[in-house]
């Protein structure tokens, strides 16, 4: 485990998935994120690479070609290298091997840079193409953040408040796949948390005019906002009512249902071309 520590906070990294499994306010003694109980979900943060979401039939075509992919891909499942580490920063490193390009057909190094600020985490998010032709994927997060996060309140008493007022359609999933948007957010900030909001799976939305979703309530002080900058699609998910929330800034979706599972023509899929990075990130700040 890789630990980054400040005065007031300490994150906690796992080489395996490169995944963040702590966000802990040692002024506070509070956890922020979810404890991976398997009772509910046994991830805490996991990265989505190189898809985002299900493919149509677990499966994709490049060049003629068919490969069989899992949901959200490999990359949560690997053992990432430490390739540099400090008290307020770790890179990790996943490079493709015999194994990926069975499922993958294509070279790549993904880093994964993590940065503690004084009440904050950044992870940046940077791939390479090391190969003569052009890189197809697709990249996400998914942190869960404990609801409640203090004794004595309950999931009911927070909600999730966009930096601007929206109105987006949610759209609908059927086994992992894109189905239809159904109108959602009207003209509002605030999305009070309820665990029926996820009985049916999460909601993806596509077309946010936010950059930042907070997690509050009228009921304490503490809570946490999610600056994500420009990435295009959004999911907001829960296990079934397990006491947590995910908010998960997306580069890259599921297939829709009628997709014709040409990689090519997948939504949202980043074609970067050979020899060069592509690199983006997101913020947390914790109160």
């Amino acid at each position: 485990m890789i630990i980054l520590e400040n005065e007031g906070f300490r994150a906690s990294i796992s080489p395996n998935g490169a995944e963040l499994q702590s966000f802990y306010s040692k002024a506070f003694q509070l956890e922020y994120l979810w404890n991976g109980d398997a009772l509910y979900w046994p991830r805490h943060s996991p990265v989505l690479f190189p898809v985002v979401g299900g493919l149509k039939d677990d499966s994709f075509f490049y060049e003629g070609q068919e490969y069989h992919l899992v949901k959200h891909g490999f990359a949560r499942d690997m053992i990432f290298e430490v390739e540099k580490s400090t008290p307020a920063s770790a890179t990790f490193l996943l490079k493709s091997n015999d194994e990926t390009l069975k499922s993958y057909p294509f070279q790549f190094e993904l880093r994964l840079i993590y940065q503690l600020g004084a009440n904050s985490i950044t992870l940046t998010y940077e791939v390479k193409n090391p190969a003569a032709g052009p890189l197809f994927f697709s990249v996400g997060a998914h942190p869960a953040f404990n609801v409640p996060l203090i004794e004595g309140t309950v999931y009911e008493d927070y909600y999730l408040e966009f930096s601007k007022k929206e109105n987006s359609a949610a759209w609908t999933i059927d086994k992992n796949l894109i189905a239809t948007p159904v109108p959602y957010l009207k003209g509002q900030d605030k999305l009070p948390l309820q665990h029926d909001l996820f009985y049916k799976d999460a909601l993806v939305f596509k077309d946010l005019e936010s950059d930042t979703i907070s997690l509050r309530s009228d009921k304490t002080e503490h809570g946490l906002s999610y600056h994500f900058g420009d990435f295009p699609y959004m999911g907001i998910w829960a296990a079934k009512d397990a006491p947590f929330v995910c908010i998960e800034p997306w580069y890259g979706i599921a297939d829709s249902v009628a997709h014709d599972k040409d990689l090519k023509k997948k939504e949202g899929i980043i074609e970067l071309p050979p020899l060069e990075k592509w690199s983006r990130n997101w913020t947390v700040e914790f109160f």
